[in-house]
Order: C-alpha cells, then sequence, then structure tokens
C-alpha cells in the first residue's frame, strides 16, 4: 500500500514537472521569438533604422548560441532545476530592466544579448529533467508535449505583443515575456525535483566522451539538415502566399496561425510514433524522406497548380517540424545521462546556426520570384539527411542496454 501510494505521487509529480518544463520553454520562445513582432514599434518610438532595429533582434539568438553548451555542462553538473530556475529568472529580470528608462540602441543590444544567453539555460535543463522522469517507453510523447512550446511561444507572442506594444509602447511590452519568465523561474524552482541518478560506485571513472564515436555528430549533422526545410517554409511561405498567390496578408497569417497548430500536434504524433516502435531515428529518417518530397510538391505546385502548392504547404508545415523532438530526445539517450545536457545543447546549437543560415541563403536562391527553385534546393537537405541518420547506431546502443 505505501509502495502503491508512492508510485501515485510520483507518477503525478512527473507531470506536474513536464508541464512546468513546457512553460519554461514557453517562456523561453516567447520571448526569443517574439521580439520580431515589436519591431515597427521599436522603429517608431525609437528611431531606429530597418537595420538597427535587425541588428537589436539579432541580440537573443547570438546570445543563445554561445551558451547552449555551457549551460548544457552546467545542468549535467549541478542538476535541473538550480540551472531552469536561475538561468529563466535571470532572464525575465534582464528583460524587466530592457522594458523601464531610456536605454541606448547599445544598452538594448547587451541587456537582450544576455537575456538571450540566460534563457539558453532552459533548453538542454527542461529536456533533460523530462528525460528522468520518464522512461524510454515514455519518453517520446513527452518530449513531444515539450517540443510544442516554440509554436505556443510564437503564438502567445503574436497575441499579446504587438496590442501592448501599440497601446503602452514597445519598452512596456517587454514586461509580459519578462514576468512570464521570472513566475515561471518560482515555480520551476518550487515544484520541479531532478530526477533520480544513478549512483556512481565507489572508484568508478568518469563516463567516457560520447563524441569520440561518429554517432552523435552524424546525428547532429542530420538534425542541423533537417532544419533546413522547416525554416524554408516558416520564413518563406507568409511572402510566397502574398507576392505569388496572390493572397491577403491577414489571410496568409490565418492561414499560417492554423497550420502551426497542425505542426505542433505533428511533434506530439511523430514523439508517439517513436515510442510504439522502439527507436528515435527510424522514424526521423522517414520523415526526412517526406521532408524532401513535400518540398518538391511544393515546387511541383508552384510550377503548375496554386491550390497544389497551397496543400503541399500545409504537408510541409506539418512534416518538416515533426522530427525535431526525435532528434533531440535521441542526443541525450545515445549520449547517456552524464554526457546529456551537453548533448542536448550541441544538438540545439546546430539547428540554430542552421536556422539562421537557411533564410539569408535561400532568399539569394529566389531573387525576385524563384520560389519553386529555392524549395527544389531546400529538398536536397532532408535528402542528405536520410544517409546521415544513425539508425544502425541506435539500434546497437539499445541492443547493448537491455
Amino acid at each position: 500500500m505505501v509502495q502503491a501510494t508512492a508510485e501515485l505521487k510520483v507518477g503525478r509529480r512527473r507531470w506536474v514537472i513536464l508541464g512546468l518544463g513546457l512553460a519554461a520553454q514557453t517562456a523561453s520562445c516567447t520571448f526569443l521569438y517574439g521580439i520580431p513582432f515589436l519591431v515597427p514599434r521599436m522603429r517608431v518610438s525609437e528611431g531606429l533604422t530597418l537595420a538597427e532595429a535587425g541588428t537589436v533582434v539579432s541580440a537573443p539568438s547570438i546570445g543563445l548560441l554561445c551558451t547552449l553548451i555551457a549551460w548544457g555542462a552546467a545542468a549535467d553538473r549541478f542538476g535541473e532545476r538550480v540551472i531552469m530556475a536561475l538561468g529563466l529568472g535571470a532572464s525575465g529580470l534582464l528583460l524587466l530592466v530592457a522594458s523601464t528608462g531610456g536605454h541606448s540602441l547599445t544598452t538594448l543590444f547587451v541587456l537582450f544579448l544576455l537575456a538571450g544567453a540566460c534563457t539558453a539555460s532552459v533548453n538542454a535543463s527542461s529536456g533533460r529533467v523530462v528525460m528522468g522522469w520518464f522512461s524510454a517507453a515514455e519518453r517520446g510523447v513527452a518530449m513531444g508535449i515539450r517540443q510544442t512550446a516554440q509554436p505556443l511561444g510564437v503564438g502567445l507572442a503574436a497575441l499579446g505583443l504587438p496590442p501592448l506594444a501599440e497601446h503602452h509602447g514597445f519598452r512596456a511590452a517587454m514586461l509580459m515575456p519578462a514576468c512570464f519568465a521570472v513566475v515561471v523561474a518560482l515555480l520551476a524552482a518550487w515544484l520541479v525535483r531532478d530526477p533520480p541518478r544513478p549512483e556512481k560506485p565507489a572508484g568508478a571513472e568518469k563516463p567516457a566522451s560520447p563524441y569520440r564515436g561518429p554517432t552523435l555528430w552524424r546525428l547532429h549533422g542530420a538534425s542541423a539538415l533537417l532544419v533546413v526545410p522547416q525554416f524554408a517554409v516558416s520564413a518563406f511561405a507568409p511572402v510566397y502566399l502574398v507576392t505569388a498567390q496572390h493572397w491577403s496578408p491577414l489571410s496568409a497569417g490565418w492561414f499560417l496561425a492554423a497550420v502551426q497548430a497542425l505542426g505542433a500536434l505533428g511533434r506530439l504524433a511523430s514523439g508517439y510514433w517513436s515510442d510504439r516502435v522502439g527507436s528515435r531515428l527510424r522514424p526521423m529518417r522517414q520523415l526526412a524522406f517526406a521532408s524532401s518530397a513535400v518540398l518538391l510538391l511544393v515546387a511541383f505546385g508552384d510550377a503548375t497548380w496554386p491550390w497544389l502548392a497551397a496543400l503541399a504547404l500545409v504537408l510541409a508545415a506539418v512534416i518538416t517540424v515533426a522530427d525535431n523532438g526525435l532528434g533531440f530526445t535521441a542526443s541525450a539517450e545515445l549520449a547517456g545521462i552524464a554526457w546529456a545536457g551537453r548533448a542536448m545543447g550541441a544538438q540545439n546549437t546546430a539547428q540554430n546556426v542552421a536556422a539562421a543560415l537557411t533564410p539569408p541563403l535561400l532568399g539569394l536562391a529566389i531573387g525576385d520570384s524563384r520560389y519553386a527553385l529555392a524549395f527544389c534546393l531546400a529538398a536536397i537537405f532532408p535528402a542528405l539527411a536520410i544517409g546521415l541518420t544513425p539508425v544502425r547506431a541506435e539500434a546497437l546502443a539499445r541492443e547493448r542496454a537491455r
């Protein structure tokens, strides 16, 4: 009876912890992906050129990229709870400072840079705590739930930041992600519990680096390649629908908002799929094939029937994001508990570099109207990921773990 009660408490606690991990990642995404929504009001109130506003907007991503692996190492060393609460709370406080006073452009850039660097703590720590509290048979769904944070964060930012900026100014609008981050950080410090870690035998050596072999390098490379179709769709679908398909901006916005929700469901479905088949990387490889095929379908539709291109964009928006949680989960599982935080930090770093490079490089290919060419080029990257995904290495690792 006592054991059953204890198991029930653990079962409830892990779902609370998953909810807080999701909330922490959502708060981080509301800030990281919400800043661009403030650009119009920022330019008016601060008298910035588009280039200056773009520089300020890029600061959080630069800070994030510089610290992802370091925060992952800290989570490995000190535990998930303290790292999640510390980094997210510091990010929220920095945004509170940014929302007050008449800061110069340089000061705003530095504050956003530091806030981005601090909020990077959430990526590895929230993923690591979910990995620790859920078994391998449930981890795909749990990580899929956590991965819905990005569309949730973007949606919250899109709904909340523009009207706040319009009525109260760009700086006051920053109070929304700032308060969100501080509140979730306090809840994490109060309610999150680090998962139990296996005890090390006396005199045991430190686990060897999993990066001595090629498996994680291949996985990070394949995941980076699979980010290209995702950002090809998210970056260029709005302008494509307006300029090439002649949709109104409002119609395109509502269409893409609905597709974003479908993308979140796609991440959950792929996580469930991976749990059922007992593999993260077999579904990831199949999704890489599907991503390449659907981008070619978009290009074909652009060259033939507009309705086909719009339908293919819906499929592409779902398929190209569905693999995201699989690679993230597989990185932690293949690295092992001692290296999971660093592996997830490296995974996110590779993906963010690819995400940053995709829009400008594909923009050069598009020029004024060459969308079909750009989507064909984007289809090459997931095709390359098919062979790079280390499916056999994952199967061997699972066999050794049994």
